[in-house]
């Protein structure tokens, strides 16, 4: 292991709260770091990160370890070589840019102006319950044919999926709760599967009944996870930074870079587990076949190398876009033109229909070790002031 002491002094806590000092430290200093709480090597520099989510055949996911594969079982998340390319491509080409435009564009911007409108008049709203969540679930549903289910439903089964992969991230066992989650999914998605158009219906013909199970728990928990924290922190950012908010109230085309550079900053996802296949040698860490290597997308999207200022939320910032918030490689996230139309769709109605959105009070910032996001945003606005949703 490293003979530094960096990463042999970090803490959960700090790694969960405000990691970006020490991450900066280690990006600097020793950008692969055994970190001892982690029980694996943190990779913190941004081309680094990069070469470790592209090779595949040195850093594998394909691992009995990989919590998410724990509790859903084999997916395109868990799986490399044809494999995963056998259980991405049904889903992957479904998502493209051109279809998610073409099929959900209406559906999106229609939820979350519904969302938004109905909140308009009460003068006060909780940003992640309110709307970021029921807009993710809410497309989720649609997406993979879950029509019929209540979203309370949908909720709980997301609740019991990513608390159990985040207890198994933190070396804790899980409740099974992940795992009663998967079967009652199930049930529904076969059904889904053999009676409608969709996502489902499309994988079929390509997969087993359990594996679709398991590829459709990943991209329901990561599709509600990932829109849910995106929009919550976009709008967090926005709200903390007035000065940029009204940059994007009096343009309304920097929206879209808004939501990038809020990705840059704190990523839904803030790291991505990946196993070494081999003894290699990593920027001078000696790294061991079977260690752990964590690429943290938290700490690549600030690299100064790269983002100048890299604290700094600036909707003007012209390279924004190439924030690894999405990850790269073979197993870059097929959802993320859907999860930026969420995102945006939710930002637009908001301004339209809340025009004096503001904190309620003072608020912590995005945390959590895996999946980062404000636990809570209250904010409140004039309802007299509102405009109609027509």
């Amino acid at each position: 292991m490293s003979s530094s002491l960096l990463g042999e002094a970090l803490t959960l806590e700090q790694l969960s709260t405000d990691p970006h000092p020490y991450l900066a430290r280690l990006r600097s200093e020793e950008p692969v770091s055994w970190v001892s709480v982690l029980d694996g090597w943190l990779v913190t520099r941004r081309d680094l990160c990069i070469q470790v989510m592209r090779d595949a055949e040195a850093f594998t996911v394909d691992d009995p370890r990989f919590s998410t594969a724990q509790v859903v079982g084999p997916s395109m998340l868990s799986l490399d070589g044809p494999e995963h390319r056998r259980h991405r491509d049904p889903f992957a080409g479904a998502l493209l840019h051109a279809q998610v435009r073409d099929r959900f564009t209406d559906r999106v911007n229609q939820k979350a102006r519904r969302l938004v409108g109905d909140l308009a008049p009460l003068g006060r709203a909780e940003i992640r319950r309110d709307l970021a969540g029921p807009l993710a679930v809410a497309v989720v549903s649609a997406a993979l044919d879950l029509v019929e289910v209540e979203v309370g439903t949908v909720l709980d089964w997301y609740e019991g999926i990513v608390g159990d992969v985040d207890r198994l991230s933190r070396g804790e066992p899980a409740t099974g709760a992940g795992r009663e989650a998967v079967i009652q999914l199930g049930e529904q998605v076969s059904k889904s599967a053999a009676t409608r158009t969709g996502l489902l219906a499309a994988a079929r013909s390509e997969l087993t009944s359990k594996e679709l199970i398991s590829n459709a728990a990943v991209m329901m928990f990561g599709g509600i996870e990932t829109s849910e924290g995106m929009t919550t922190s976009l709008f967090w950012h926005l709200l903390t930074n007035p000065e940029q908010l009204e940059l994007v109230r009096n343009d309304r085309s920097l929206g879209r870079q808004a939501v990038e550079e809020s990705l840059r900053l704190e990523p839904a996802a803030g790291r991505v587990d990946r196993y070494s296949t081999r003894d290699i040698d990593l920027a001078g860490a000696p790294i061991r076949k079977g260690d752990l290597v964590i690429v943290s997308l938290t700490a690549a999207n600030r690299d100064p190398e790269t983002f100048p200022h890299p604290d700094r939320f600036d909707v003007l910032r012209p390279n924004a876009r190439a924030h690894l918030a999405f990850a790269q490689g073979p197993h870059a996230c097929i959802g993320i033109h859907l999860a930026k139309m969420e995102t945006l769709a939710a930002l637009n109605a908001v301004l339209d229909l809340w025009p004096a959105v503001r904190l309620d009070r003072t608020n912590e910032g995005p945390t959590g070790l895996v999946f980062r996001k404000p636990q809570s945003l209250p904010v409140q606005w004039d309802p007299r002031t509102h405009t109609s949703q027509t």
